[in-house]
């Protein structure tokens, strides 16, 4: 599955923020540029971010197992996180 989320969050933020999200859950298998990956035994995920056209920033979010599961909860409460940084007003909700 592949998610995406544009934020005005700077990129070294969202990084770090996937470090520490991912990084206490999944072992982190690859960090190259703005690119970090994390892996354990449910599955793998990928967090891809580049500067978007001024102040924002563009996080693309891919893991390997299909829609719903526990890797792409994960994936998705990533995103809201992140949402919740940039929004502090954002609540976050849902099962994931």
């Amino acid at each position: 599955m592949r998610y995406f989320h544009r934020t005005s969050l700077p990129v070294d933020d969202v990084l770090t923020a996937a470090e520490a999200f991912f990084g206490g859950q999944m072992r982190p298998t690859a960090s190259q540029g703005r690119r970090r990956v994390f892996a354990y035994a449910g599955g793998t995920v990928s967090v891809d971010v580049r500067p978007e056209g001024g102040h924002y920033t563009y996080v693309t979010i891919a893991t390997d197992q299909p829609g719903e599961s526990e890797v792409d909860k994960l994936a998705k409460r990533f995103l809201g996180t992140v949402h919740a940084k940039a929004d502090p007003r954002h609540a976050l909700r849902g099962a994931y």
